[in-house]
């Protein structure tokens, strides 16, 4: 780290945003968790990434920039080589009359400044921009990575005196480390009926990557088999398996799937990366005053937080964000997941195995005999696991746990109808946390678009189009144009919306007198609560995501 550890501390006590007890807190867990305290006052949502850069770059005496909030010409990205750029952690992101300006996370480094000065012929001026935004920043040199994929498989082929010289392990890596620099979550790796397809899942879409001869198939499902330790021989049955390798120096586990299609076999590799889950809540787009409800729940020592959604709605970033919080030297923590996605160190996880009935409801038992203060349960599926789950809480321990609902309020009924009895459910949920996931308007192409009141209309109650669009029948909002960056999509990346319901003495009422969600849900929303079509258009406003995207999310639940 540029600072020192106490010059972070006073840094952080003279701005004001923490005093003598906050920074021991955050001490005490940096010295548990091994991390720097400029780290762990980010990873405990003490003070955002953002307000921290600019307290070090005024304590530097350099100008601050924050790259997510800009938009840098594509032309721009070459100045500085891909090599030097990751390497030393700078991304130039503006080129004029006076030279061009150098983002750094040292901007003390006058190496690589004369480097630069000396290759491009240019003055350079540093800024100073936050780590984290810097590595976001660099997944604009992506544009090479799409440029030259196909061009680099194929003229890995043609060198080969035929499909069996392939350099196979070469292309799987290839494979994998493009994938996981294009942030994507999945490689889809499918025999078609004349080629080889992969796709990759970007920001939760689909996306064709490339054609492979399809008589490359069965060695590269081969190479992955070697690499996931399952059977080679085996083609007529499921297989499930892991990888662990290095990527970029980030340690990358991978959960390979397998199973037999009609054209041959098909892989997917779910891309877990420890680098892609250090993410604080507000980082995840959760707004101060939902964060303040939450950080006010798992404050207490007892109780139940829920967090709810569809599969790929961002609940298990949540809870892992949630988990670190709490994750002090003091407290035993213990999960059971099934699958264990990231390793938290600090914390006991424990996998379900159903081969030898190690099930959610028998591994919670006997968790509760472990002497933990926090519990995490992967997913409340049945109505034992409730029961169980629902009397921890009440007994003293801090349960936090996913639902499948669609809504905030919709999982109190459905605690109900999983035989946990209503006054329970009233004296344990301390929070409900319900999310989406939308797709971020790519900053690179973003462009300003008006749209007609009366389109919104037909989707978007009037109460919500007057609060967020109070300026009359024509409405400013942001889109994306498209371009290489984004591949084309107009989006890169995603961020959250959310609705949190806090537990009051009216709800719980309501709740005792088996009141339906829309009830609970009326009377929660009246109370304060931010639905997440709320939160979805204050995002839209604020140009960080499209209409069509909170309706794409939101529209059809609450249909």
């Amino acid at each position: 780290m540029l600072l020192s550890n106490e010059q972070i501390r006073n840094l952080l006590l003279h701005s004001g945003k923490l005093n003598e007890t906050d920074i021991a807190d955050l001490e005490t867990f940096a010295k548990n968790a091994r991390t720097p305290l400029q780290e762990a006052a980010i990873e405990k949502d003490a003070i955002s990434d953002e307000v921290l850069g600019t307290l070090i770059a005024n304590f530097l005496k350099y100008p601050f920039i924050s790259l997510a909030k800009i938009s840098i010409p594509e032309n721009i990205f070459d100045i500085v080589p891909e090599r030097l750029a990751r390497k030393f952690k700078v991304v130039c992101f503006e080129k004029g009359p006076d030279g061009i300006k150098l983002a750094m996370v040292d901007p003390t480094n006058r190496d690589i400044m004369e480097r630069i000065a000396k290759k491009t012929g240019l003055k350079v001026t540093p800024y100073y921009a936050t780590g984290r935004d810097i590595e976001n920043a660099l997944q604009l040199y992506r544009k090479n990575i799409q440029q030259t994929f196909d061009d680099l498989l194929k003229n890995e082929i043609g060198k080969s005196v035929s499909e069996e010289d392939a350099p196979i392990a070469k292309m799987v890596d290839l494979l994998i480390t493009y994938a996981y620099r294009d942030r994507a979550s999945d490689i889809h790796i499918e025999p078609e009926e004349n080629d080889l397809l992969v796709r990759f899942r970007i920001d939760g879409i689909l996306h064709d990557m490339i054609y492979l001869d399809k008589k490359l198939t069965e060695r590269i499902l081969t190479r992955i088999k070697i690499l996931a330790r399952l059977r080679t021989d085996e083609h007529l049955s499921a297989q499930d398996g892991k990888i662990r390798m290095v990527v970029d120096d980030d340690n990358l586990d991978l959960r390979v799937s397998i199973i037999p299609v009609s054209e041959g076999e098909k892989a997917v590799l779910r891309l877990l990366s420890s680098h892609f889950r250090q993410f604080s809540l507000l980082d995840l787009g959760m707004s101060e005053g939902d964060f303040k409800k939450v950080n006010a729940a798992i404050n207490k020592t007892y109780g139940l937080i829920l967090s709810t959604g569809p599969t790929g709605s961002g609940k298990t970033t949540s809870i892992y964000s949630i988990l670190k919080i709490l994750n002090t030297r003091e407290k035993n923590i213990t999960t059971i997941e099934d699958p264990i996605e990231y390793r938290i160190k600090g914390v006991n996880q424990i996998q379900v195995n159903a081969k030898t009935n190690l099930t959610f409801a028998n591994g919670l038992r006997s968790i509760l005999r472990q002497d933990p203060n926090v519990i995490f349960v992967g997913e409340i599926r049945d109505n034992e696991t409730a029961e169980i789950a629902v009397n921890a809480a009440l007994t003293g321990h801090l349960v936090v746990s996913t639902l499948h609902t669609n809504d905030a309020a919709t999982s109190l009924p459905r605690l109900v109808d999983m035989k946990v009895e209503p006054f329970l459910v009233a004296s344990t949920v301390n929070v409900i946390i319900a999310q989406r996931l939308v797709r971020r308007i790519c900053e690179v192409c973003k462009q300003e678009l008006i749209l007609k009141r009366e389109d919104l209309e037909k989707n978007i109650s009037g109460d919500l189009i007057s609060k967020y669009f109070p300026q009359g029948d024509e409405l400013k909002v942001f889109q994306g144009k498209g371009c290489k960056i984004c591949h084309h999509t107009g989006y890169s990346g995603r961020t959250g919306i959310f609705e949190v319901l806090e537990m009051t003495e009216s709800i719980k009422k309501m709740i005792a007198d088996k009141k339906d969600s829309e009830e609970i849900g009326k009377e929660a929303v009246k109370e304060g609560m931010t639905t997440m079509q709320d939160d979805g258009l204050d995002k839209v406003v604020k140009g960080i995501t499209t209409i069509e995207e909170v309706l794409r999310v939101t529209k059809v639940e609450r249909a």
